[in-house]
C-alpha cells in the first residue's frame, strides 16, 4: 500500500482543506481548515496529510501536551476513501512517527463516546479508555508506549 504521511505545504493545503467526511460524521470531526489555522498559531502542533500515492486522502493533527505525552487531536479520512483500510494503516504510520520521539511514553486520543466505531477502532491499537474529559464531552483513551526513555 503506497500510503504515507506528508507535511502540509503551500502546494497541498488547499487539497487537504477540501477533504471531508460523510454528513453523518460531521459532528465528530473538526474541519481541516480550522485545524490548520490552529496549528499555525499554536506551538507544539504537528499536522500531516495522509497520501495514497500522490493523492491526499486524509489529515492528522497532534499536539505535544507535555514532555512525555502527545495527543492526537484530529484524524480523518475523506469519505471517498473510508472502509478500505487506509485509516488503520495511517494511524499505524502516525503512531510510528510519534514514537520516534524517545521521551514520549503516552499517546492520547479523544473521541465522542456516541461515535459507534471509535472505541472498537482505537482499542485495536492498544488505546485504553480513561474516562471522560474535563468538559464531560469526549472519551479519553491512552496508548502506553513501552521501551521509551522514562520521563521525570
Amino acid at each position: 500500500m503506497s500510503l504515507s504521511l506528508r507535511a502540509i505545504t503551500k502546494g497541498n493545503y488547499e487539497a487537504v482543506c477540501d477533504l471531508d467526511v460523510s454528513e453523518q460524521q460531521q459532528d465528530y470531526v473538526a474541519c481541516n481548515m480550522w485545524s490548520l489555522v490552529e496549528a499555525q498559531f499554536n506551538s507544539g502542533y504537528s499536522t500531516r496529510a495522509i497520501y495514497l500515492g500522490e493523492q491526499p486522502i486524509g489529515f492528522f493533527m497532534w499536539v505535544q501536551e507535555s514532555t512525555h505525552k502527545v495527543s492526537i487531536w484530529r484524524f480523518m479520512i475523506d469519505e471517498r476513501y473510508q472502509r478500505q483500510g487506509y485509516g488503520r494503516y495511517a494511524l499505524t504510520l502516525a503512531i510510528a512517527e510519534i514514537k520516534e520521539q524517545p521521551q514520549i511514553t503516552e499517546i492520547e486520543i479523544c473521541y465522542n463516546p456516541s461515535n459507534p466505531v471509535a472505541k472498537q477502532f482505537y482499542s485495536q491499537f492498544g488505546f485504553i479508555e480513561q474516562g471522560m474529559d474535563d468538559d464531560e464531552e469526549d472519551m479519553l483513551a491512552l496508548l502506553y508506549i513501552e521501551n521509551q526513555t522514562p520521563w521525570h
